[in-house]
């Protein structure tokens, strides 16, 4: 109890850059997951590890051979993060989204997000969407909590496929997974 009123303070402290002001339900992270790549060695990236319950049903849902790459702009949850989660597959970068290409090269097997995307400026949003879209490679797909479904035209507009689960919880949580299907020219 104690660590879940931590939680809620860090993140509500921080609420423009977490966009929450709790940590996701376990289905959620369950659901966020569930098209993942489970088999292979894959490049697998996280926007956003808060806290980490995410970033730990990641970790659980890839392969052995597999690595995480996870951005966080908040350097407090990066810390928080490393001392928690001890695993040679994960690796924290304390940077924002958008400069994903910096760290990454070649493709990435799957996205994994819970930035705050309504809060962003409609630039950075389309920026983060776009360099997503294009580290991806043909097949895999991106997947975005959000609590509200304004951005729905945005992902439909950049991604070749979008698919979206509501979770009734305080707020609702919708769970977007937009995929993508080949190399646009």
């Amino acid at each position: 109890m104690k660590e879940k009123l931590k939680t809620s303070i860090q993140f509500t402290k921080n609420l423009f850059t977490t966009g929450a002001f709790k940590q996701t339900s376990r289905k959620v992270e369950l659901e966020i997951c569930s098209l993942l790549p489970k088999t292979g060695a894959q490049t697998i990236v996280e926007f956003g590890i808060g806290h980490g319950n995410i970033t730990r049903e990641i970790l659980r849902t890839i392969s052995p051979e597999s690595r995480l790459i996870a951005f966080e702009v908040n350097p407090e949850f990066c810390e928080y993060v490393s001392e928690h989660i001890e695993d040679e597959r994960l690796t924290i970068v304390n940077d924002g989204a958008e400069n994903l290409r910096n760290y990454v090269e070649g493709s990435v097997h799957g996205v994994v997000s819970s930035l705050p995307l309504t809060l962003f400026p409609k630039e950075l949003r389309k920026s983060i969407l776009q360099t997503a879209y294009d580290a991806l490679e043909p097949g895999a797909y991106y997947n975005q909590i959000l609590y509200t479904r304004v951005h729905q035209k945005m992902l439909t507009s950049i991604f070749d496929e979008c698919s979206v689960v509501r979770f009734i919880n305080i707020p609702l949580e919708y769970v977007y997974h937009c995929r993508k299907l080949s190399k646009k020219s």
